[in-house]
């Protein structure tokens, strides 16, 4: 799974059927601070996340097809819309956050 935050969405007049009355966001992948990590891609949204949120992509073939049925084609998937996320350390230690 990919933690990313939904930064815009895609229109298409023409696409597969699979895709069909189903909206395709433009994600950016972030690290367990919230920062950007890595190079932004195209996900199908399950979960209705819009520019803003942060969710959880599922980026594996068999998991979507049990999510969605039959054999869509498609690779990454928001299935959840995360309202918080927490990083645990150990007791003790401190939490060095990226400058």
């Amino acid at each position: 799974m990919i933690y990313a935050r939904v930064i815009g969405n895609v229109t298409s007049t023409a696409k597969h059927p699979g895709y069909q009355g189903r909206a395709l966001m433009i994600v950016q992948p972030l690290d367990e601070y919230g920062q950007p990590n890595g190079e932004t891609f195209l996900a199908v949204d399950n979960a209705q996340a819009g520019p803003g949120d942060d969710v959880i992509i599922l980026q594996e073939g068999n998991g979507i097809r049990q999510i969605l049925g039959g054999t869509p084609p498609i690779q990454r998937l928001i299935v959840g819309v995360v309202d918080s996320a927490r990083r645990d350390h150990p007791v003790g230690t401190a939490l060095a956050r990226p400058s």
